[in-house]
């Protein structure tokens, strides 16, 4: 297998290259106004460590898998078309209204409560590009008012008078009938041919959402346009550098729901996210071949802190409704939390509590942390990590970043004054409080979902995620945490490691068990033709990417409830289709064990009634992945290589300086035990063992972190 993925942070681009066997690992800074530059940096890294051309490699390789941060910049930066909008008569002000909550969604929790400072985002479709068009169509998909064809072709001549750059159109109910939108598209193409110069696009919303919701769904098409321009030019700049250097077949892009595609077969809008989605795919994929059982899969980068739960049983988190940038959308998402606390996160004075707050704000890839000596003036983590002795200065992701310790000492200044205190005590306060920050993340998202940490591998991951694995893991009361293979690029591991896939969902009102009425669901020719129309919308995505028919697998998911529970669990269903009642108490079963594994036996509600809101198929071929095995300690005696040398470093809980052995990449030897304190410092990233932790490393490359006496 030859294969090349790439990951692209806000701060540094991560590549991993599988090469005849061979696992290889390459960094670089992120290069905002040109990612190709990144890209290719990344790129030539890890070429150079096999000895073979760019051009040899990338003429080979069977393929390139990207995962972007282009959707995410775009929306950051407010760059695309003017949108324009139609919708149903009446349902004008659904998208600014923005069920109400738009002053708060996607912002952090203490600013979704200050009330008086409220404010919503700037719009991507202001008032004046938002049209009504006379038609309806009810809850069940009758037309209640056939669609005035004369009314639409004035209101789509109005918008495009008024310089729209890309139409959406969102009518009411049209994930039940799609009819009056489709037509919408026909007169469109009539009125405007696609052949013509200066055409533009026309996204319709049941296309892009199949939930019911007309918000979300509102938003996710106009979010989709909106980022189509930017994404097509940016995405087909990426396939050009490729071609320029020799690559031949098509660029596959990595989707925020856990599968990827060619870049003619994805939509704007599935980019957003990717890249900690993969992590999170990588995490299951490990999880599988290891029999780690229930693990939490942790991304410290240098902008952000990505969490994600992969439960063992193939139960799948998805946000229904997540929020991109400000706005809620409805697209299928692998369900991924993201904390402001990365290594270049910023550290800053709270005047109210009187001490350090970290993050949100991250100085990123330029000019980034003090001690990179680009220009950054705002302390970081990095820069306290720097300062309490953890990091080598000269030998900085494989020495390609000389780190000054001097500017960070600088940038710490006014913090101390602030604090009164030295630079090296505010150093160990801004580490307790970002490990403390993560801890309580993934403290808080295991629990609201009924489960406690104790119960979870925690993989630490990432090129800052080894460097505060213990810091953590003591922070949650958990004595046992894995940094992963390739820890430092693992998210770039797992967009290699993604199955081809397409997922398609539609919103249902099935009741499997009527709880007034006593019965039991039996329209099975309805349920299996929703079922069959999901999976042929999904086989002929794959189809037209050139797959055999034969070689497609679908996987039924099914999002359920009891009664009106606002909370859905996801069921990943053993039966492809509903034949007869004793499959639907099957499917009533798997459910029951389930959300009693979710929330604890006893907790289920089958007598408030059983239902499917969401019917989603996941049509996938599956692809050569890279192996993981012989992870585990076997609690053997091991090795201990000989110590590079010694540093002083200072830990937040013990006091003064310790002399702390420093080892080098050969401390990644499989059997290796180090008893902590000790540095492992590595061409990709730094593993950190504090005083009352011991270091093992396993097969290719893991390392585990275990508490002493544990």
């Amino acid at each position: 297998m030859k294969r090349v993925s790439v990951d692209i942070g806000g701060t540094f681009t991560d590549c991993f290259v599988v090469w005849e066997g061979r696992g290889i690992q390459g960094k670089a800074l992120t290069t905002h106004h040109n990612l190709a530059l990144g890209f290719n940096e990344a790129l030539a890294n890890a070429c150079n460590q096999l000895n073979v051309d760019v051009r040899a490699v990338l003429s080979e390789v069977d393929s390139v898998r990207y995962a972007t941060t282009l959707g995410t910049n775009a929306l950051i930066e407010r760059k695309g078309p003017r949108v324009g909008v139609l919708v149903t008569t009446g349902f004008k002000s659904t998208i600014p209204l923005s069920r109400a909550r738009g002053y708060g969604e996607g912002l952090p929790a203490e600013r979704q409560m200050d009330i008086p400072n409220a404010h919503r985002p700037e719009p991507i479709v202001p008032i004046p590009m938002i049209r009504e068009v006379r038609e309806r169509t009810d809850y069940l998909g009758n037309v209640l008012l056939r669609l005035d064809e004369d009314d639409v072709r004035q209101r789509i001549r109005e918008l495009m008078d008024a310089g729209a750059e890309a139409l959406v159109v969102v009518f009411t109910n049209s994930v039940v009938n799609p009819a009056h939108e489709l037509r919408v598209r026909e007169i469109f193409l009539e009125e405007y041919p696609g052949h013509l110069l200066g055409a533009v696009p026309m996204l319709l919303s049941h296309q892009i959402a199949g939930r019911k919701g007309e918000y979300a769904r509102a938003m996710s098409a106009i979010m989709d346009a909106f980022l189509h321009s930017t994404m097509y030019h940016g995405l087909g700049t990426l396939e050009l550098n490729l071609r320029g250097q020799g690559y031949s077949r098509p660029m596959l892009v990595n989707h925020n729901s856990g599968g990827m595609a060619q870049l003619n077969s994805t939509d704007a809008l599935q980019t957003v996210h990717s890249g900690p989605v993969s992590g999170i795919a990588a995490s299951e994929h490990l999880m599988k071949q290891a029999g780690l059982g229930n693990v939490v899969a942790t991304d410290m980068g240098g902008t952000s802190f990505d969490i994600g739960i992969v439960v063992e049983g193939g139960v799948k988190y998805y946000d229904f409704n997540p929020v991109i940038d400000r706005w809620l959308v409805s697209i299928p998402m692998v369900h991924l939390v993201t904390l402001g606390a990365g290594g270049g996160s910023i550290c800053k004075y709270n005047r109210m509590f009187k001490t350090v707050q970290v993050g949100p704000e991250s100085a990123g890839s330029d000019p980034g942390p003090a001690c990179y000596d680009r220009g950054g003036l705002a302390p970081t983590v990095t820069d306290a990590d720097l300062l309490l002795g953890y990091l080598d200065p000269e030998n900085y992701a494989a020495g390609h970043i000389k780190l000054n310790p001097r500017r960070s000492k600088q940038a710490f200044e006014a913090l101390c004054d602030e604090l009164d205190s030295d630079a090296i005590e505010v150093a160990k306060l801004v580490r307790r409080t970002v490990d403390a920050n993560m801890a309580n993340g993934i403290a808080n998202e295991l629990r609201t979902r009924g489960y406690e940490p104790q119960q979870f591998t925690i993989l630490a991951y990432g090129g800052n995620g080894p460097l505060h694995a213990c810091g953590i893991a003591g922070h949650l009361g958990v004595d046992r945490i894995l940094a992963p293979p390739f820890s430092s690029v693992f998210s770039a591991v797992g967009a290699g490691n993604m199955n081809q896939m397409h997922i398609h969902e539609v919103s249902t009102w099935t009741v499997l068990f009527d709880a007034n009425a006593k019965r039991f669901f039996t329209d099975y020719e309805r349920f299996n033709e929703s079922v069959a129309e999901l999976e042929r919308r999904g086989r002929e995505d794959l189809l037209r990417q050139g797959f055999d028919a034969a070689d497609i697998r679908y996987r039924l998911e099914l999002d359920m409830r009891y009664g009106n529970q606002r909370v859905q669990t996801a069921v990943v269903s053993d039966r492809d289709r509903l034949r007869n009642q004793a499959d639907v108490l099957s499917l009533i079963n798997l459910f029951h064990t389930r959300y009693g594994e979710r929330f604890g036996e006893g907790s289920q509600s089958p007598e408030a009634g059983i239902r499917i809101n969401t019917i989603r198929v996941c049509a996938y071929v599956e692809q050569n992945t890279v192996s993981f095995s012989g992870i585990e300690d076997d609690g053997r005696a091991g090795h201990q290589p000989a110590p590079v040398g010694t540093r002083a470093c200072h830990f937040a809980n013990v006091e003064g300086a310790v002399e702390t052995r420093v080892y080098d990449e050969r401390a990644l030897e499989e059997g290796t035990r180090i008893e902590g304190p000790a540095i492992v410092t590595t061409r990709a990233t730094t593993y950190l063992v504090e005083p009352g932790w011991r270091y093992y490393a396993a097969a290719q490359g893991a390392v585990w972190f275990t508490r002493a006496g544990h």
